[in-house]
């Protein structure tokens, strides 16, 4: 394995919504396509990550494998032999490593992360240690196979950069033991991420369409029935302009909506807003959306029946095999590095 590693995470819990789908599975399966070939693509579960948060573990397996399945509907090539996909607690080494790291990072510098103030803050729960821990284990999916580049968002950006940290002050007193991901900046540069795809909630369009929303109206999952799925569509917020714009500060009901029709039916957002601007019949509009949303939903719906369970195990496994090998190398290297095993020779 000596090509470069790109390396990003594909969340365990929750129902992913047609956003997740248009803002995250279909840029990591073009990422897949784009640089075969070239990188390696570790494409892993943060099943550990999952519960940093309360969820309903009784499902958390049986969601593991779905939600995967989700990016294969979407297009991930499984045969590709430089596509690893794997689970974060079938590699030990994701475990051992976060607490030597642990051990090599400040109180300080953990608190003053935006993600945990935040998500604390929303709790109403009791706060763990794991949500606290949350980027140090972040830190060692990455360090663990030398990635060096990490598709994340910008709640992520702050993660990335403390990873840069560890890495560099653990290298500054054991040697070079870990590759040093590259800067923030360069990450962006390397990873062309659209930053126009705003898809908004379908009862309040000043917030995104998140798949945690209590709110079923405000959202479309990918595993809905597409006659309901279309309903939500036609039901969606829009405004009383009664005059289709693309304009997120003035319509971003109507915007968000012209985007998810570009993007369902395959058709360029230039192309799409011409055919509808100034146009004043929203249920029109909003028929044709609901419409294209329908068909979308059942052709990913047959796809995604269609892989095996099998199929899907066989790829885990074997990457599993092969990944945690490069882990426990890594792994042995900071081990002896920090003095729990002896140095070769």
């Amino acid at each position: 394995m000596t090509k470069p590693v790109i390396l990003t995470g594909i969340r365990s819990n929750e129902e992913p919504t047609l956003a997740n789908y248009l803002g995250a599975f279909v840029p990591m399966v073009k990422m897949q396509h784009e640089f075969a070939g070239q990188y390696q693509i570790n494409m892993f579960v943060p099943d550990l990550h999952s519960f940093t948060t309360p969820i309903d573990h009784s499902v958390l397996y049986h969601q593991t494998l779905s939600n995967l399945k989700y990016f294969v509907a979407a297009g991930l090539n499984l045969d590709d032999k430089d596509t690893y996909l794997y689970r974060q607690s079938y590699i030990p080494a994701h475990s051992e490593l976060t607490w030597i790291l642990d051990c090599f990072t400040y109180v300080g510098e953990m608190s003053r992360m935006t993600q945990f103030k935040e998500k604390s803050g929303e709790a109403n729960e009791s706060i763990t240690m794991g949500l606290f821990n949350y980027p140090v284990l972040m830190a060692a999916d990455i360090l663990l196979y030398g990635a060096k580049y990490v598709p994340v968002g910008e709640d992520q950006f702050q993660h990335l950069e403390i990873t840069r940290d560890i890495a560099i002050r653990f290298n500054n007193k054991f040697g070079d033991i870990f590759v040093i991901p590259e800067a923030t900046q360069d990450q962006t540069q390397f990873i062309k991420r659209d930053a126009g795809l705003r898809i908004r909630s379908l009862t309040d369009p000043t917030k995104k369409m998140s798949k945690s929303s209590s709110d079923d109206k405000s959202k479309v999952l990918l595993r809905d029935n597409p006659t309901d799925a279309a309903a939500k569509i036609m039901n969606a917020t829009t405004d009383s302009l009664a005059s289709i714009h693309f304009d997120w500060d003035a319509q971003p009901g109507i915007t968000s909506l012209l985007q998810i029709l570009a993007m369902t039916t395959g058709r360029d957002q230039s192309e799409v807003v011409a055919e509808w601007e100034g146009k004043d019949r929203y249920g029109d509009f909003k028929k044709v959306v609901s419409e294209a949303v329908a068909a979308f939903l059942t052709d990913f719906q047959a796809k995604y029946d269609s892989i095996s369970d099998e199929t899907l195990l066989a790829k885990l496994e074997q990457s599993e095999r092969d990944l945690n090998k490069v882990a426990n190398s890594t792994l042995l290297r900071a081990q002896q590095a920090v003095g729990l095993r002896p140095k070769a020779d």
